[in-house]
């Protein structure tokens, strides 16, 4: 599954909008699978909680032959559009200002054979704003924090453990650089030997 970092708007305290970077969400994508219809809705509701919108249960498909459901969309409450009920003189009430406007954004979920259900369309983009309450910013934020706090004493431990190694590492060459001086002290003593014994070869082939 695909992390995908998100820009979204997100409503303050004063009813205004601000941007929100970095918030993280998974994405649905065609071929997910989950163990039951009502796992892919809880899946489908933190999605839409997480990214700015809310999820709407739309139609179904049933089995002609027991009912049961087969496949199901889900989409966003912005689907569609509300069509005012008239009566014979007008309005039969005054309308309420409308919450859909005809949003495409949706999964589509079918059973198979294993009774798995599997996510088999699935339309990303919105028609209108994403809003994000302030509770899920300060979730989202509390979560970066604590993530922050976990690589940082990661870090730490890390850097003392690279000045282990390199304290050990020091106290090694030092070791080899030594070992080398007397090996090198040890051939010279060799040498000079082999220099003074020299001399004394010669004599004694020629007083040969």
């Amino acid at each position: 599954m695909d992390l995908v970092l998100r820009s979204e708007a997100v409503e303050n305290s004063g009813g205004e909008l601000m941007a929100c970077e970095g918030l993280s969400t998974v994405e649905p994508e065609e071929g997910m699978e989950f163990d039951s219809e009502d796992a892919a809705k809880v899946f489908y509701d933190e999605y839409a909680r997480r990214t700015g919108f809310v999820m709407r249960v739309m139609s179904c498909r049933r089995s002609e032959v027991d009912g049961r459901i087969l496949s199901r969309r889900l989409g966003c409450n912005k689907e569609g559009y509300c069509v005012s009920i008239r009566g014979k003189f007008g309005p039969v009430r005054k309308p309420r200002p409308s919450t859909r406007e005809g949003c495409k954004a949706m999964i589509l979920v079918k059973s198979n054979k294993s009774g798995k259900w599997v996510i088999t369309k699935f339309v990303k983009d919105h028609n209108h704003p994403l809003v994000i309450s302030p509770r899920e910013v300060r979730h989202f934020m509390d979560e970066k924090d604590k993530k922050i706090q976990e690589l940082t004493a990661e870090l730490r431990n890390k850097k003392r453990l690279c000045a282990v190694y390199q304290e050990q590492l020091s106290s090694f060459m030092k070791e080899v650089e030594e070992h080398t001086n007397q090996l090198s002290k040890k051939v010279q003593v060799v040498v000079n030997n082999l220099k003074e014994f020299d001399p004394i070869d010669k004599e004694l082939s020629h007083s040969r």
